[in-house]
């Protein structure tokens, strides 16, 4: 197996930079779908008279619901006709629902298009998600997600600026043309670049009993539930914030055209431990850093509630930003090492595995992000208890799985 992979990678015209960067791209289309639309929630609302200002984080989480339903589809999928093959049939699907949303007449019709585009998104994401796991294992595959995600979040860092300045010029229909064009580069250059990695004989037709009973294995195995369901606490508490960062950063601190600075500001949080993570990984291993992470998460989550709390729930700009710069170095340690090992555990059915992983851990974050969001009282006290939450359970669930002796599917 060792062997088949190396003479795959050996005859690809991509170096490991390329590699890299084209899989950051294509994963990125994810977080420019939800972060480049932040700056128009407002007028997205306004222009379809939003009863509810609470509702437009719909925009946000029916995105990630849509790519519940994708990501179930995809990883079977990409199991059957190849990861380039979903990737690009994914591709696709994005962009009908970009236009859909693109050309809506009501908030209604935004919300399927937005559906449609998570549904879509899932094949980048997913089909991605075993490309990888087909040609690295083990820290040296959370090494090369941790070099991916640390150049996909520049992508969250400049995203808001993105859509704000193109919101400014020409409206926020115009942002869903930045997706259009993403998408077509995309698709241009995993065509053109990056080879299948999946052979004809490993891959598995698509037959529901076949389908059933590796899904059955998949979710009977502890330790990759275990993973499974830390990473969707954690990407829950994310999903919290961003669906709220608009009215935190302008109703509680008056940002107004400075929310895209304050908001990469932040993020740059999880590009720098996402560096350190690929570097430390390799000497520390997964396990130790994540247990580490989810204890800094919950001790300075912990320290936000503390500080809002004797400050009518809103702490100062300074105090604030810095908690949750720290906090979010801990989710750029946390990211990539939950999903390597969630994703170790899974040889022949990676496709499918990566599907149960990403369709349970993403229903589970919207429902933490959609059930706390609704308690957002212009205070950071929401966020603050939801993070705390959310740190508290996903490092039980990782202990657990440390003990758990369950061996490969």
């Amino acid at each position: 197996m060792a062997s088949r992979l190396a003479s795959r990678m050996s005859k690809s015209p991509l170096s490991r930079t390329e590699f890299v960067a084209l899989l950051s791209l294509t994963t990125s289309l994810t977080a420019l779908s939800i972060d480049a639309i932040l700056p128009a929630l407002q007028a997205i609302g306004q222009a379809f008279t939003v009863a509810n200002a609470n509702d437009t984080q719909f925009i946000v989480t029916l995105f990630i619901l849509g790519m519940v339903f994708g990501e179930i589809l995809f990883g079977p999928l990409s199991d059957a006709i190849g990861r380039k093959r979903a990737i690009l049939a994914g591709l696709l699907i994005y962009c009908i629902g970009t236009l859909v949303a693109m050309a809506a007449f009501s908030f209604e019709q935004v919300i399927i298009g937005r559906i449609i585009q998570g549904i879509g998104v899932s094949g980048p994401k997913i089909a991605s998600r075993a490309l990888i796991r087909d040609l690295y294992e083990g820290r040296a595959m959370a090494r090369i997600m941790s070099f991916i995600f640390m150049v996909f979040i520049l992508v969250p860092m400049l995203a808001p600026a993105l859509g704000q300045g193109v919101m400014l010029v020409a409206g926020w229909r115009a942002i869903f043309i930045l997706f259009l064009v993403l998408a077509a580069v995309v698709a241009l250059w995993l065509g053109l670049r990056q080879p299948e990695t999946l052979t004809p004989e490993r891959r598995i037709r698509l037959s529901p009993s076949t389908l059933f009973s590796n899904a059955v294995l998949i979710v009977r195995h502890a330790k990759v539930m275990a993973y499974t369901l830390s990473a969707g606490l954690i990407f829950g508490a994310l999903l919290l914030y961003v669906s709220t960062a608009q009215a935190i950063f302008i109703d509680l601190y008056d940002a107004g055209d400075r929310f895209p600075l304050y908001f990469a500001m932040l993020a740059s949080g999880v590009g720098v431990a996402s560096f350190s993570n690929g570097q430390l990984v390799m000497r520390y291993g997964m396990h130790r850093l994540t247990v580490i992470a989810l204890g800094g998460l919950i001790f300075f989550a912990g320290a936000l509630l503390v500080v809002a709390s004797q400050t009518e729930g809103i702490p100062s700009f300074p105090v604030f930003m810095g908690l949750f710069f720290l906090m979010f170095f801990n989710f750029g340690l946390l990211f990539g090492n939950l999903n390597a090992m969630a994703m170790e555990s899974l040889g022949r059915v990676a496709g499918l595995g990566a599907s149960v992983i990403a369709s349970v851990s993403s229903l589970l974050a919207v429902a933490l992000s959609v059930s706390v969001g609704r308690f957002y009282d212009q205070t950071v006290i929401p966020l603050a208890v939801g993070f705390i939450l959310a740190g508290a359970l996903s490092l039980v669930l990782v202990l657990a799985a440390n003990r758990s002796s369950a061996g490969e599917v």
